[in-house]
């Protein structure tokens, strides 16, 4: 969610880290922001359980990914 909301705000994703167990927003918000970008126009609860476990893996794998650490690739990648 954290990611998303700040994808929406425009905010440069480049160097967020999840801090966990950190909470931001409301459920609705959460919800909503799910709704918006799971891709299916009427999702089941199943789909967008489906897509936020798919959402949360892939981003767990970018944070522990070397390529995506901006330190590592400072800006021989910007904005990819």
């Amino acid at each position: 969610f954290q990611y998303l909301k700040r994808f929406e705000q425009g905010c440069d994703l480049d160097r967020f880290r999840y801090e966990a167990p950190s909470v931001e927003g409301s459920p609705a918000q959460c919800l909503q922001l799910f709704l918006l970008h799971c891709g299916v126009v009427d999702p089941s609860w199943a789909e967008l359980r489906n897509f936020t476990c798919f959402l949360n893996t892939q981003l767990r794998d970018c944070e522990a990914s070397v390529f995506c650490d901006p330190d590592f690739v400072q800006d021989t990648l910007k904005g990819f």
